[in-house]
């Protein structure tokens, strides 16, 4: 290992993360009650201009009157991007009035560290005139050109940085990119054309301590094709995708759970080097194949996941 090592954000169940449009309170309580590890209310895409300012203060009431918490949920707000005159007051109105309730805020189109500094400044400032006691994280979404290619700039740019999220929809536009559906392939395109970018993101993601997260999948209708897609992601790496339909949530929690196969393995595996530690040896056998150090990370990253899922 190297002598440079970045502290990891704090760990969150992040599987299954679940969109709702800030100006659809409706939703609200169907999210409450799903299988959704982590909800964000969103003001951003999935509001239309006239719906912002209205969807804003449901998110406001939604926090402060519905107990998230008391059902496990991690909750997050998508902000409006830096770039309108929506998301100064955005972060103002519902730090103020409800950043007690807030885990972490959402930044769209990161492109650049400068922008999550922005954010950070304001979070800072006003999370200490409002003396508000626990720290608001941010989590980044990665969906430009610019953002992909700042991409270790802004995975540094903060203490409060917890996660990247590869978004999909927007990264195919800033890219001009043929594509068919919302996060899926397109058939001229000799295998995943997405590769790259989540394989960077990821990459960034665990060099910096930083929680890695797939995006949307468009064709909710399409089970298959969005459980394809987030096996991909999950076999390099990602912990967590979008789910923008209901339908999505109990698809992406069994993806990213690993099974209990899996988890009974990695126990064993540690059990195996903790007594060939105690004799001495730094290398054992199970099963007829040799284990290690090596072994030993890649069996408690198995066995931490699955501590947060049976802590949920």
């Amino acid at each position: 290992m190297s002598h440079k090592f970045y502290k990891p954000a704090k760990s969150r169940l992040q599987r299954s993360e679940l969109a709702v449009p800030g100006s659809s309170p409706k939703m609200f309580e169907k999210a409450l009650n799903s299988n959704s590890d982590y909800i964000f209310l969103d003001l951003e895409d999935a509001v239309s201009p006239n719906d912002k300012i209205p969807a804003r203060q449901n998110v406001i009431k939604a926090l402060k009157e519905i107990n998230w918490k008391e059902k496990g949920k991690t909750i997050s707000v998508r902000i409006n991007s830096l770039d309108t005159h929506y998301m100064y007051r955005d972060l103002v109105e519902i730090v103020e009035e409800a950043g007690d309730k807030v885990d972490t805020i959402l930044v769209p189109k990161a492109g650049t560290a400068s922008d999550v500094y922005m954010v950070d400044c304001l979070l800072t400032q006003i999370e200490a005139n409002k003396k508000i006691k626990n720290k608001i994280g941010i989590e980044c979404l990665i969906e430009t050109a610019l953002g992909m290619s700042n991409i270790k700039d802004i995975a540094k740019s903060s203490s409060r940085l917890e996660a990247l999220h590869f978004g999909v929809a927007d990264y195919a536009a800033s890219l001009r990119a043929r594509t068919v559906v919302i996060g899926g392939l397109n058939p001229d395109y000799p295998g995943d054309q997405w590769h790259h970018g989540l394989s960077k993101l990821v990459m960034t993601c665990r060099a910096y301590g930083l929680r890695a997260i797939d995006g949307p999948f468009g064709d909710f209708n399409d089970s298959n094709a969005y459980i394809a897609s987030a096996k991909r992601a999950a076999a390099i790496g990602i912990e967590g995708k979008w789910a923008i339909h209901p339908s999505q949530i109990d698809l992406a929690n069994k993806v990213f759970s690993p099974p209990e196969s899996e988890v009974n393995k990695a126990k064993r595996i540690l059990e195996e080097l903790d007594k060939a530690a105690k004799e001495g040896k730094g290398a054992a056998q199970l099963d007829g194949r040799m284990i290690d150090a090596a072994s030993a990370r890649m069996a408690e990253n198995i066995v931490n996941i699955d501590k947060l899922i049976q802590n949920k």
